[in-house]
């Protein structure tokens, strides 16, 4: 009488390389998965930041436009120069139980950063004119606060209320002020673009001078 011989409990080696085909491919699929997680997250946070960013830079624009000295305080002095990469302004400074100053407010982008720098408040027009000289030949020791980087274009423009019209550029916001024996039509506006590098389109934003 012959005995059957007893069935094998083991795995074949094709069904071994099914197993590790199917473990790989499940591993890569799983490695791609996390990697588009990881690239998203990454992609997420760095846009989140920018937007940040953004947000404080147009926050203290907005405060600094609000306040900025009119001509009853600067009477014959412009309040706003506005060229290139550069936008210096001269802004009300008010505390309590203090008499009112003025300090030089300055933004500038270098190497891609938009920076805000800001002097002393002062009510020495003779020291104020010396910080304003300084901050235009851009030689000024202010302290510097970088509010945004990756930043590809800085443009302003200014609304003339007198004109009806934007103009590219603009040096005073007080109307009756002088600038080569001719009046400097008064400046009410103030807009702003920053294109950011990977945007497809600038962010803007328009702010009212002297609106505090």
């Amino acid at each position: 009488m012959i005995k059957a011989r007893p069935s094998s409990s083991g795995f074949t080696l094709i069904e071994l390389l099914v197993a590790i085909t199917i473990l790989a491919i499940i591993a890569v699929l799983g490695w791609r998965g996390l990697d588009s997680i990881v690239r998203a997250r990454v992609s997420l946070t760095t846009e989140l930041e920018q937007t940040r960013g953004i947000q404080i830079s147009f926050a203290q624009l907005e405060n600094d436009s609000a306040h900025i000295a009119g001509d009853f305080l600067l009477p014959g002095r412009a309040s706003l120069y506005a060229s290139g990469q550069n936008l210096i302004m001269i802004r009300i400074v008010n505390e309590d139980l203090q008499p009112t100053r003025l300090q030089v407010v300055a933004y500038r982008v270098v190497e891609g950063v938009l920076s805000r720098r800001e002097s002393e408040s002062t009510r020495d027009m003779r020291v104020l004119d010396s910080i304003l000289q300084s901050a235009l030949s851009g030689t000024d020791n202010m302290p510097v606060v970088n509010l945004q980087s990756n930043i590809i274009a800085f443009e302003m423009r200014t609304w003339n209320s007198s004109e009806n019209n934007w103009r590219v550029a603009g040096s005073d916001m007080a109307s009756g002020n002088q600038q080569g024996g001719k009046a400097v039509p008064p400046k009410t506006g103030l807009e702003v673009s920053l294109q950011l590098q990977g945007r497809e389109h600038p962010l803007l934003k328009v702010f009212l001078l002297g609106a505090a």
